[in-house]
């Protein structure tokens, strides 16, 4: 009989080290992760100094441009490639765009928690689906960054969370609050308030 206890002891030991080993790895996901994200909006900041012919900051179109903000009222753009296009899309358009949105790595996601996007796997414009949306209706820091693209742009834009989802985060998209948003985003075309978004095929896709 004790040896039957000691083995549903053993057991039971066994689950409560391998519940707590997944609770603490879970945990440590995210452990410092305002402070982990500040470090990375640093190094960014430097980065718009140090290289200013590949980096743009630009400021959230909430702000008045009169005035100088923190860095967490600017994105911060590299230019991945160069679009041919002249105009910008309006606060009130709607665009067609290639995108893919993450976070900064982590200790399981070592490119950064995917949580959003028209890509899966490596970003590539021929492979993947585009998507639709009013520049309105996205987080401050994307909408901001949409307003100053044109045809053609791939930009890589950093979102500081004040311009993103905050210090609560977005639990339906399992993003943490203070979290600093990564996005790769090519814009594909633009429509006007009252026209049609003009048709894609895959026969444009470069």
């Amino acid at each position: 009989m004790w040896m039957i206890a000691l083995s549903f002891l053993i057991c039971h030991l066994s689950f409560v080290v391998s519940a707590c080993s997944k609770e603490e790895t879970e945990a440590g996901e995210w452990d410092d992760w305002q402070q982990r994200n500040e470090v990375v909006l640093a190094s960014l900041v430097d980065s718009v100094k140090s290289h200013p012919a590949q980096w743009q900051r630009i400021l959230s179109y909430a702000k008045s441009p009169q005035t100088e903000h923190d860095a967490h009222q600017y994105i911060y753009v590299k230019t991945v490639e160069q679009g041919s296009g002249t105009e910008c899309p309006a606060f009130t358009d709607s665009v067609r765009i290639v995108y893919q949105g993450r976070l900064i790595p982590s200790a399981t996601y070592s490119q950064g928690f995917v949580f959003d996007g028209s890509v899966y796997g490596q970003f590539s414009v021929s492979t993947s689906s585009t998507a639709k949306m009013l520049v309105s209706n996205t987080v401050v820091g994307f909408s901001t960054a949409l307003q100053h693209m044109h045809r053609g742009d791939r930009w890589r834009i950093y979102i500081p969370s004040e311009l993103g989802y905050g210090e609560t985060g977005q639990s339906d998209a399992n993003i943490p609050g203070y979290s600093l948003l990564v996005f790769d985003v090519k814009l594909i075309d633009f429509s006007h308030v009252g026209q049609a978004m003009p048709a894609w095929s895959s026969r444009q896709r470069r």
